[in-house]
């Protein structure tokens, strides 16, 4: 399997990946991928388009909780510790 997608280059995925890319988001090889999408269990939005399936790149990373201005998607105010 390839290598796991950093914060980094998820967040220079364009509008729309293909699957095997959003699959690696979650760490899911292409097969699994493929079976999941087929199922309609893949875990974020996708696009039917002819034969070929496009993962929406926002709802992945909102899937993911990755945000470009925090690392995990974390509310700021409790990573600084101000919320208790």
């Amino acid at each position: 399997m390839a290598s796991p997608l950093t914060r980094d280059d998820l967040l220079a995925l364009p509008a729309t990946t293909d699957l095997v890319t959003g699959g690696r988001a979650f760490g899911l090889g292409r097969t699994t991928a493929y079976e999941l999408a087929q199922k309609g269990e893949f875990p974020c939005a996708l696009i039917r388009a002819g034969k070929t399936y496009r993962v929406i790149t926002q709802d992945l990373l909102r899937v993911l909780h990755i945000t470009p201005d925090h690392t995990d998607g974390a509310n700021p105010e409790v990573q600084s510790g101000l919320v208790a």
